[in-house]
């Protein structure tokens, strides 16, 4: 590590680690130095997400439920991708860039992400295109004049022609394969990883509705390049893991576009948690777009659909709710619940992208992926073929009687919210409004994780809070009430929808002249996979200082690595809610 660089640049203080650091760091190693000694050969290592095995990382299976196999197969695609990106680089070196290359890239980055894909057979394709793909580069790039830099065997690999031999290789590429880095090196190595791993997930879905901005794809590559680089040094990581954050932005913003300009910006909306007699279909993850063809597929069909976990936000859409009348309600809750709730579902039910887990065997039958989401022996679907979903549900037999349930708000995206913007101010001017509390991100199951429950449950009355995720439904039912007719719990959307969290806080922040530090917000944010590390990312990259995260930090973030961040950032954990409310409110 280049103690001199980081020295001047004060990033570290040779190796100590801050009280406040030491705070978010329980039984978190120094970047691996153990793990890699727990983690032979033979099995598998991965500490990607929150709830990663003891708070140090997965060796034998996946708490997601990944299997060493499919962990090995992905590190190989990551190895793989690496060089793609490396020729891409060289490729952009000579004015070339395809499109095809750009969103692969992302499509295979997402399939990587915690619980998302995890069929061997479909890592087999993936690899080959990845390879295919590169080397098409390389030809066009020397076609060109150019140059590649081969000192990283990902531009020169060849794969097995097997899958046993695929996952025989990928063990070789591991997280842990290069015993010898030091460890905060490594530890922004995977920091950059992670983080564009989740905005290769949004620019993913932003790209189907043609969304797309080569500056991001040119970012990715040049990332995921730069961890091949050994030359680089902390510094220049970091500002990589920055600038991630300021391209994911970007990313989010394209998507927002890609979904209001598909079907319209979201209003309050109530939404039933109640159900309709007759057939059904479940609709969970994200894609709005996948929704829509559900919603096409069934419509004149006698099928009500409900959505499930991150797709409450919805039925905020015109387009959607409006347009179909038989989008009805939502049902269960978050992603973590659905092995007991898809179980009581009476009809057939479709995962759009991340969040699924090993489906039981009573309702595998009933349960199908499309996109980037895959299980061994689910039936995967394209789009645009969903026969096999519709007549699962008409076979099923559905709701036998009407459900009463309560009914609960959405739609307060950055478009809603400031359509009262005047009684905001006016609020907060008048001191009816005292403070705002963002309490969002990733649910999961961790009992650490009723802190949110808990602490906007404590909210005083003057406060309110904006939420977003599936976090919100650690308190999605709860009645808060309003202020001057503004309700206290508003739903901004997904996790993507951060980008609307952002703009409402650029726009509060003009109307008080001040920073988004001055402004009376805080921010309490929990995590658990890539598109939320991501997003914190984009919080750092915007200056935005005091953020409480939880229910852990990170087990890839290092002691020196985090102490740079506390002393940046001054991030902190979540304490309890009374404490953190009394020191946020004073």
């Amino acid at each position: 590590m280049e103690k001199k660089n980081l020295s001047r640049r004060n990033f570290i203080k040779n190796g100590t680690i801050g009280i406040a650091a030491a705070a978010l760091m329980p039984g978190i190693l120094r970047a691996g130095e153990t793990q890699a000694k727990k983690a032979p050969q033979d099995k598998m290592f991965c500490y990607q997400c929150e709830q990663t095995k003891g708070g140090k990382g997965c060796t034998r299976i996946g708490v997601c439920g990944k299997k060493p196999d499919v962990a090995a197969l992905q590190d190989l695609l990551i190895h793989t991708l690496k060089g793609l990106s490396i020729a891409a680089v060289a490729g952009r070196k000579v004015n070339i860039s395809d499109n095809r290359t750009n969103r692969f890239t992302c499509m295979a980055l997402f399939s990587t992400l915690t619980n998302v894909e995890f069929d061997p057979n479909r890592f087999e394709d993936l690899l080959s295109e990845s390879v295919e793909l590169r080397d098409k580069m390389i030809k066009a790039v020397k076609a060109a004049g150019g140059t590649i830099d081969t000192s990283s065997d990902a531009v020169t690999l060849k794969l097995k022609p097997t899958l046993e031999g695929l996952i025989k290789q990928g063990k070789n590429y591991g997280l842990m394969s290069e015993p010898g880095i030091d460890p905060d090196i490594r530890s922004l190595h995977h920091m950059l990883l992670y983080g564009i791993k989740g905005m290769g997930a949004y620019t993913d879905h932003a790209a189907e509705f043609d969304q797309e901005d080569e500056a991001n794809y040119e970012f990715i590559h040049r990332g995921l390049a730069s961890i091949t680089d050994k030359s680089k040094g902390a510094d220049e990581l970091l500002a990589l893991v920055l600038e991630c954050g300021k391209r994911n932005l970007r990313a989010m913003e394209l998507l927002n576009a890609g979904n209001t300009g598909a079907f319209g910006h979201p209003v309050p909306t109530s939404v039933p948690l109640g159900a309709k007699k007759g057939k059904a279909i479940l609709v969970s993850g994200h894609d709005l777009i996948d929704l829509e063809a559900v919603l096409k597929a069934s419509a004149g069909k006698d099928i009500t659909v409900y959505t499930h976990g991150e797709m409450l936000p919805c039925h905020g859409y015109p387009g959607l709710k409006q347009k179909y009348p038989h989008l009805y309600g939502h049902y269960g809750t978050a992603w973590q619940n659905q092995k007991k709730e898809f179980d009581k579902f009476p009809g057939a039910i479709l995962m759009t992208s991340n969040c699924i887990q090993r489906p039981k065997r009573s309702y595998k039958k009933n349960i199908f992926t499309t996109g980037t989401v895959g299980w061994p022996g689910v039936a995967h679907l394209n789009k645009n073929n969903l026969s096999p979903l519709i007549d699962r549900a008409i076979e099923l037999p559905g709701y036998t009687e009407d459900v009463d349930g309560p009914e609960i708000l959405v739609g307060f995206g950055h478009k809603a919210v400031l359509g009262v913007a005047d009684k905001i101010i006016a609020g907060v001017k008048d001191k009816s409004i005292r403070h705002f509390f963002l309490v969002g991100g990733c649910d999961g199951i961790k009992r650490s994780r009723n802190y949110y429950t808990e602490f906007v449950e404590k909210a005083p009355d003057d406060t309110i809070v904006l939420t977003l995720a599936c976090g919100k439904f650690k308190f999605f039912k709860k009645q808060l009430g309003d202020i001057n007719g503004i309700p206290r719990l508003l739903d901004v959307g997904q996790c993507n929808d951060a980008y609307s969290a952002v703009q409402i806080a650029v726009a509060l922040t003009k109307a008080f002249n001040t920073d988004v530090n001055g402004l009376p917000l805080s921010f309490i944010i929990s995590w658990y996979e890539q598109k939320a590390v991501a997003i914190l990312y984009t919080l750092l990259a915007l200056g935005i200082k005091n953020i409480r995260l939880g229910p852990s930090l990170p087990a890839f973030v290092t002691p020196n690595v985090l102490n740079a961040l506390v002393k940046n950032y001054n991030l902190m954990p979540i304490g309890t809610p009374d404490k953190d409310i009394k020191a946020i409110l004073g």
